[in-house]
């Protein structure tokens, strides 16, 4: 069963724990050292989900993305951005060619 609401209920929390005690909460000690750190993660991230892609396991290639997606929110909360605003480019996207998305962003 897909659940279409997840992104959503994620980045909600992420933004709730925004301001929450480092020392409780993973979310907010990634808040509290700045978005060097967050871009960090997201750059660590990035190149993990491509070794796993690289070295084929399956599993470790979701589990990375998951990694990699989860990060990837915390530093659109950092923004104020939430996965609606992805979400929002993405179906603003769909039905255009990636060429022809490429050429209008000029």
């Amino acid at each position: 069963m897909i659940d279409e609401n997840l992104l959503h209920r994620l980045g909600k929390v992420i933004a709730d724990r925004k301001q929450g005690d480092p020392s409780a909460s993973y979310v907010a000690s990634l808040f509290a050292k700045g978005q060097d750190a967050i871009l960090k993660k997201v750059a660590e991230e990035a190149a993990e989900t491509v070794l796993a892609a690289k070295g084929g396991d399956k599993l470790n290639i979701v589990r990375e993305t998951a990694d990699l997606w989860f990060h990837s929110l915390v530093l659109l909360a950092w923004h104020g951005l939430a996965p609606e605003d992805v979400l929002a480019e993405l179906r603003r996207r769909e039905g255009i060619s990636g060429i022809e998305e490429k050429k209008s962003r000029g």
